[in-house]
């Protein structure tokens, strides 16, 4: 196994432990997030058009989402799990 082989497969392994944790403190801060108030939308009034539609649907201005959605950061997590894996089983061999 070459240099850029052995590389590859370290950055697979991070890449997969990257998304595992960074989903996996998604899901942990769900409760947190909910909680919290919605935050305005920056500059902009919440008489806009389609400002309590956002906030009725849990978005922000700026297209983020106020809450993780569960079935999306878990997809990733487990994803994420599979790749750390692949990429362990790869560098053992």
């Amino acid at each position: 196994m070459d240099f850029y082989d052995q590389v590859l497969r370290e950055l697979v392994v991070a890449l997969g432990a990257a998304l595992v944790v960074g989903n996996g403190l998604a899901l942990l801060r769900r409760r947190r997030d909910r909680r919290a108030p919605a935050r305005p939308a920056g500059a902009r009034s919440t008489k806009v058009k389609g400002a309590s539609r956002r906030r009725a649907a849990g978005r922000s201005g700026t297209g983020d989402l106020a809450v993780a959605p569960v079935g999306r950061s878990a997809l990733f997590a487990a994803l994420g799990l599979v790749m750390m894996l692949a990429g362990i089983a790869a560098l053992t061999r």
